[in-house]
């Protein structure tokens, strides 16, 4: 099968294991980034909000993108890169230029709309204009207002969009609202909507979302790729029931603090050595890794 075209399909944003020694466990994230990709991602995000990547060092950001950059060069996947510094425009273009550098191989950058500053939606466009014009890959614009305190909509979305060297926008906007059926109803030419929300990935298919990027990928990746395709293929029968089981596990899987849950069932399931997760964030409790893993069955059987 010939891959989708990017941004399109399945990226799985991947979790950084550690070791009992807080270490990150290298041979862990390699397995996992191969795994995912071989169970069906169209591609996999390095350095995201999944990989806890405030936390890490610049050492450890390094190590990660190595081994991402590894496995993505092997399997011909796409490769997608968290950027920080995004409430800082002139730090957030320094982080873009040296992409070219740390891995030239990156497909993308995901770049979160600037936080906390609230710079109005005149702000926003004029900052990603500015890094556009000064990145050496394409960005993905990934906008969670319940966590930038920035809103914006869909026009402003559009003329983000618009810019050639800005090709999609990670929508987590919590909800399937007016603005999201406006922004899906007209979008720019080569601008994907990836949903970013898991709970929320069948409605947006079904409005003609190209993909999402998805912590709870890592769960049951060969299904998220099934679904896609099959609200691709019209398949809306097969898509329906997928969807209502993948939100389930979904909703488990965010049960507490992202990626708590998904550590302690990674764990669970012996594909990590430890469900460690640093501070602040806390390790999941039992409970909710139990029915991250009942969800987990359940959408084998779909």
């Amino acid at each position: 099968m010939s891959p989708l075209p990017f941004p399109q399909g399945i990226h799985v944003p991947l979790i950084t294991p550690f070791t009992a020694d807080d270490d990150i466990a290298v041979n862990s994230l390699e397995s996992l980034a191969y795994a995912v990709l071989d169970e069906g991602a169209d591609g996999i995000v390095a350095l995201g909000t999944t990989a806890e990547a405030a936390t890490l060092d610049a050492e450890e950001k390094a190590a990660v993108v190595a081994i991402c950059a590894k496995v993505c060069r092997e399997r011909d996947a796409p490769l997608t890169i968290g950027v920080g510094g995004s409430d800082n425009t002139r730090a957030a273009t320094r982080a873009l230029a040296e992409l070219a550098t740390v891995c030239p191989q990156a497909t993308a950058a995901l770049v979160p709309v600037p936080v906390f500053s609230r710079p109005g939606a005149a702000g926003a466009v004029a900052h990603f204009a500015h890094l556009a014009q000064h990145s050496p890959v394409p960005l993905i614009v990934y906008h969670v207002p319940y966590r930038t305190a920035q809103p914006l909509d869909a026009a402003a979305l559009r003329v983000i969009g618009r810019h050639p060297n800005i090709r999609g926008v990670k929508l987590a906007t919590g909800c399937v609202d007016k603005e999201t059926v406006e922004l899906l109803s007209d979008l720019p030419p080569d601008f994907s909507v990836l949903a970013g929300d898991d709970v929320l990935l069948s409605p947006l298919l079904a409005l003609g979302a190209a993909g999402g990027i998805l912590a709870s990928a890592h769960l049951a990746t060969a299904h998220f790729a099934a679904l896609a395709a099959a609200w691709r293929n019209g398949d809306h029968k097969n898509a329906r029931n997928l969807g209502l089981a993948l939100a389930r596990l979904s909703a488990a899987a965010f049960r507490e603090p992202n990626p708590a849950v998904i550590k302690g069932v990674l764990h669970a399931q012996g594909r990590i050595p430890t469900p460690d997760i640093r501070l602040p964030l806390l390790p999941a409790r039992r409970a909710s890794v139990d029915h991250a893993l009942q969800e987990t069955e359940r959408v084998r059987h779909v």
